[in-house]
């Protein structure tokens, strides 16, 4: 693909040191190892299995699940650590991620409920992430919903309800976008495509 068909040529493009990161969060005192969460930072592959199946197996070990299960709800993952998790995805059209072209940006990450509620594995955790396409006419939004969508599906507990949309006003057709994104049966029918899958894969290589 010659760079002119891109939807966006000339994407801003942030540096690694711009981006959002734990130092900058005012008022968050860090406790315990930055390897914390390192059991849901690097799940199983994908595709093993649904991505879209609440599988426990999914983001845990099948050792020493009882002490994965402490150190998971000694403090509870907030907003930061989902930005963490997203803002490595590869773009599809360009070789940054989609943290340095802001398509993900922490402000528009929003977990419900509180986190002294979210402490309590057993309580049902909202994580509503708002993307901003780089151009409102991005032919790609769904393809990056998605790559965003299983990127948590299998890195969060199955406790947490993923809402993955394009932020109001930023894209031509965030409607038909956000009902795509929003519907399981739809998400689970577009992941069937090999062709579809092996971008979504190409665009998780750079998660860490």
């Amino acid at each position: 693909m010659a760079k002119s068909d891109f939807d966006n040529a000339n994407p801003t493009v942030l540096s690694v040191s711009q981006l959002p990161s734990r130092s900058q969060v005012k008022g968050h005192v860090r406790k315990g190892p930055d390897s914390k969460y390192d059991h849901i930072l690097f799940p199983k592959q994908w595709w093993a299995g649904s991505s879209l199946n609440s599988d426990p197996s999914v983001w845990t070990s099948d050792e020493d699940e009882d002490d994965d299960l402490a150190l998971a709800t000694e403090e509870p993952i907030d907003e930061q650590e989902i930005y963490d998790l997203l803002s490595t995805i590869s773009d599809p059209e360009h070789p940054v991620t989609l943290g340095q072209i802001a398509v993900v940006r922490l402000d528009d990450i929003h977990l419900s409920p509180s986190p002294a509620e979210r402490l309590d594995p057993n309580t049902l955790t909202n994580v509503e992430v708002d993307l901003t396409p780089t151009v409102n006419h991005c032919s790609l939004a769904t393809v990056i919903g998605l790559a965003v969508r299983v990127r948590l599906e299998n890195a969060l507990p199955p406790n947490y309800r993923i809402i993955v949309r394009m932020k109001d006003g930023s894209h031509a057709q965030d409607d038909q976008v956000n009902k795509q994104l929003g519907d399981k049966e739809r998400v689970a029918a577009a992941l069937e495509n090999d062709t579809l899958k092996g971008i979504i894969e190409k665009m998780l290589e750079t998660c860490v």
